[in-house]
């Protein structure tokens, strides 16, 4: 449905004052997001509480794949609300039944699934288990790389931003650069490299293991550093190279699974077979709920009871997730993903080509990265850049987000329902206060 988006005031009356209260009894550690207090939502449309309409380019944080309040979803978590939201760990039908329907859609290495509520609780579960399983406890991540804020995912954080001042966190972590071509910190370029970010951790594991190291944990393309994807293969590459070392692989996809790059899991892409991989965000889109799935003969060093989660796989959620897999399969969003993000793709590679502050744009299916420089050339950084046109995008209609270690990547991750016209919408936008800010215009 085509909306006619006008420029507006950001904030409207009714943020501004809402705003004050959150100020008043809020804490600023929450998100830093554009100044608008969001009302309602229907498909890929966001209307504040001042009546101004937004197309969302957020998806809030990559959540809201079916778009905002699907009438399918909707649906099952009313019906779900009349009958038993929670039960602690008794099993119910929908538990049960969500868990089976999951596991079918994995390799068959993967056939065991414990039903959580967040992506920290996912991958501490993942971290606390690795430990318990190999008996070893220093875990290899990389730079840049986010697992969650609680303190286990903390100690294999690769960023300044997860760890700043919060004492030290689990020992163990071990850091190797990820393969990120566009800033390689070995000065290489793909695929003349041959994956020399890989060649290289062998060295990194000698020279700082105690010789006590049991898992590798990665994310298929890292999402707060900035979306970065690594090359294709690199995924592949390093599952081989853990499995080769004797260690647990553990892929993070809390945020890219569920239809978000194109397939319903980025592990699709190359046909990767982790032992353990953590899902979260767009499960429940919207509802709480997350997942650890893994093989059965490392979930067994668990005794009965020994780990459970208050909230994890409650009949709400249970039926909230199962009613998001019906969406996905029946409306075809991961193909729909794979199509509209191609044509996105397409039309912000013709804008890199048109503005110089467009340094590098990267991705796959309805994940985009747009990393913004004051000069494409020196690939400077420019997080000042970055906050205008996510302003004067915001100012004409368009809700964006940004990430990255230097804080200047627009992340462009739109629900999955999103069609091409509501996603040249987007790009006019875009290109409009691109040309804007270029040009001086205030």
């Amino acid at each position: 449905m085509k909306k006619e988006l006008k420029k507006r005031t950001i904030p409207g009356p009714g943020s501004a004052e809402l705003i004050k209260i959150s100020g008043q009894h809020e804490p600023p550690c929450m998100a830093d997001q554009l100044p608008v207090v969001w009302d309602h939502g229907e498909g890929v449309w966001v209307t504040d509480v001042d009546g101004n309409q937004y197309i969302d380019f957020t998806s809030g944080v990559l959540v809201t794949n079916l778009g905002h309040s699907h009438p399918h979803h909707v649906e099952a978590i009313q019906k779900q609300a009349e009958r038993l939201m929670n039960c602690y760990s008794f099993p119910t039908p929908e538990r049960v039944k969500l868990s089976q329907r999951i596991i079918s859609l994995f390799p068959s290495n993967l056939d065991k699934i414990f039903l959580l509520t967040t992506g920290a609780e996912a991958t501490e579960a993942a971290l606390r288990i690795a430990r318990r399983y190999t008996g070893k406890h220093e875990i290899l991540s990389f730079y840049g790389g986010f697992h969650g804020r609680t303190y286990g995912p903390m100690g294999v954080a690769g960023s300044k931003g997860t760890r700043y001042q919060f004492g030290p966190p689990v020992p163990g972590g071990i850091m190797a650069p990820y393969a990120n071509c566009y800033r390689c910190i070995y000065d290489k370029e793909y695929p003349g490299c041959d994956f020399y970010c890989i060649k290289q951790l062998d060295r990194i594991i000698d020279s700082s293991s105690s010789g006590d190291m049991g898992a590798v944990i990665t994310e298929p393309y890292q999402g707060g550093a900035g979306f970065i994807f690594p090359p294709e293969g690199w995924l592949k590459e390093l599952e081989q190279w853990a499995k080769k070392r004797g260690l647990l692989f553990i892929v993070d996809e809390v945020q890219s699974s569920f239809g978000r790059t194109g397939r319903m899991f980025m592990i699709e892409w190359e046909g990767v077979e982790p032992n353990m991989l953590c899902l979260g965000k767009g499960f429940g889109s919207g509802m709480p709920a997350s997942a650890l799935v893994g093989e059965s003969k490392i979930f067994e060093c668990m005794n009965r009871g020994e780990m459970s989660s208050t909230t994890g796989g409650n009949p709400l959620a249970s039926a909230a997730s199962w009613a998001v897999l019906d969406v996905l399969e029946n409306e075809k969003l991961p193909q729909n993903a794979l199509k509209v993000g191609d044509y996105l793709f397409k039309r912000l590679k013709e804008l890199q080509e048109k503005h110089p502050l467009l340094g590098d744009v990267r991705g796959k299916g309805l994940v985009i990265g747009l990393e913004i420089v004051a000069n494409r050339e020196l690939k400077t950084p420019s997080p000042e850049l970055t906050g205008k046109l996510i302003f004067r995008c915001g100012e004409y209609g368009m809700l964006l987000g940004r990430v990255g270690l230097h804080g200047n990547v627009i992340r462009i991750a739109p629900p999955l329902v999103i069609t091409e016209e509501e996603a040249e919408m987007g790009v006019s936008i875009m290109d409009k206060a691109l040309t804007e800010i270029e040009n001086g215009v205030q």
